[in-house]
């Protein structure tokens, strides 16, 4: 049984990918208060999730969004048959109507991109008077953007992909009635994970969908003031490493250092020899060109010793997270995918 946990990195210039609420005419970034009283973005963890959910490839089917009610009481659900749709799979749902009552934890667990060095937010002042009158007064708007490296955790639980709780263990059933059935017919079997009764997709298409997401990842697009601030939205840096638990401890591996954001070896290298009981593969590391200038070099001349002893990847984002994809299609990583105690 093992967990995908690691590290994203994004490297956003002059831009505002996630905007917070409005002030008169002045469209906000998100941030956070740091304890010195600096204000420091953030790129919220679901508007991350949704550039991802919508990076899909435009082959794979989506579940359909029901919308209700009005005014305060308005719902919004998917479909909530994650053995029809990937993203119910692995974004999760909650479907709360009337005579409905079906929930799906999420099996990617993503956490909130901050910045890694308090950089200062910048007003940017605009007019638009394009064919007003000679002697009109033009409008006035204001925009923040920013420039900095975002960094959040994240999590991807493997045995869990294409695998559907029923009963027990305090959770809401992630099929209705019907659903299970159909799902039954379709080839699905029952499976115990974790003391929980479950509905297991096969092994083909569990390895799929988690192979169609890691993928997924390293071609991210999206965020907001694309016509203003354009910029690339996929990873530029990308940590991830099986565990055989769910704790994720190399969350500390991206830091501010003297000069900036930085890439801690020592840290690394620590986690590893902490938990080395616990690693059940390589720590793969995708790390796109120029991305913290020359420290990608000096992390490969660092890790010399892991690198050629097996226990750590280090290359392109789309070259290490596409080969990892290649390992699970070809079946050589199932173990990850199942709970020893069933």
């Amino acid at each position: 049984m093992t967990y995908l946990v690691g590290k994203i990195a994004l490297d956003i210039t002059a831009g505002a990918p996630n905007n917070g609420r409005g002030e008169d005419n002045t469209a906000k970034v998100k941030y956070l208060i740091n304890g010195r009283g600096a204000r420091v973005p953030y790129i919220s963890a679901q508007a991350f999730r949704r550039w991802w959910r919508d990076s899909l490839p435009a082959t794979e089917k989506r579940s359909p969004v029901t919308r209700s009610g009005t005014g305060k009481k308005q719902q919004a659900h998917t479909d909530g048959r994650p053995d029809l749709y990937l993203d119910d799979d692995l974004f999760g749902y909650m479907v709360a109507a009337k005579g409905k009552n079906y929930q799906r934890d999420t099996v990617l667990a993503t956490g909130t991109l901050v910045a890694l060095a308090s950089k200062r937010i910048v007003s940017d002042f605009g007019t638009m008077s394009r064919g007003f009158p000679a002697d009109a007064d033009p409008v006035i708007h204001e925009h923040e953007h920013y420039t900095s490296e975002m960094a959040g955790d994240m999590l991807l639980d493997l045995p869990r992909v294409g695998t559907f709780e029923q009963d027990g263990g305090g959770l809401r059933r992630a099929l209705a009635p019907d659903a299970t059935k159909e799902a039954i017919e379709a080839g699905a079997g029952e499976y115990v994970l974790r003391d929980v009764g479950s509905l297991r997709l096969s092994i083909e298409e569990r390895r799929r969908r988690a192979a169609v997401l890691l993928r997924t990842l390293v071609q991210v697009q999206g965020g907001a003031k694309r016509a203003l601030h354009y910029g690339e939205r996929s990873p530029s840096f990308v940590l991830l490493a099986p565990l055989k638990g769910g704790n994720n401890p190399f969350t500390r591996v991206l830091a501010n250092g003297p000069q900036g954001a930085i890439f801690d070896t020592d840290v690394l290298q620590e986690e590893m020899r902490a938990w080395a009981d616990e690693l059940d593969g390589p720590v793969h590391i995708g790390w796109a060109p120029g991305f913290l200038g020359d420290q990608r070099e000096q992390a490969r001349e660092d890790l010399a010793e892991h690198i050629a002893g097996g226990r750590v990847v280090i290359d392109h984002p789309r070259i290490v997270l596409g080969a990892l994809a290649k390992e699970i299609e070809a079946g050589q990583r199932d173990d990850w995918f199942e709970d020893p105690a069933s």
